[in-house]
């Protein structure tokens, strides 16, 4: 197991940016295959992203390809979500999870052992 903690969150105009991070507790962080889901009221948890454990696999869903970028530093045991052009859609809170296996795009939830608090996301129009 790995403990997460996110960062990063706020309140956003459409069209600017925001860059969480993830900071993971333990020496085995660079095992892990990281991602992010998000979760908009009255909505399912929904994959967002994820990494391999050394940078060489990524995967997004389709509704933030172009616009997100996640990557990692195991140096620093942490993952980030860059965000850009932020629509209003985008509002949500958005989890940090980490797994012990390869990237699959479209991941459940369930796929994912470990979980961070949140952090929440809010785009005005």
């Amino acid at each position: 197991q790995v403990q997460l903690v996110e960062s990063g969150g706020g309140l956003v105009q459409a069209g600017g940016s925001l860059r969480l991070s993830c900071a993971a507790s333990g020496r085995t962080f660079s095992y892990y295959t990281m991602g992010w889901f998000r979760q908009a009221p009255g909505k399912e948890r929904e994959f967002v992203t994820a990494i391999s454990w050394n940078s060489g696999s990524t995967a997004y869903a389709d509704s933030v390809k172009g616009r997100f970028t996640i990557s990692r530093d195991n140096a620093k045991t942490t993952v980030y979500l860059q965000m850009n052009s932020l629509k209003p859609e985008d509002t949500a809170v958005y989890y940090c999870a980490a797994r012990r296996g390869p990237v699959v795009a479209g991941s459940l939830p369930s796929d994912f052992g470990s979980w961070g608090q949140g952090t929440q996301v809010t785009v005005s129009s």
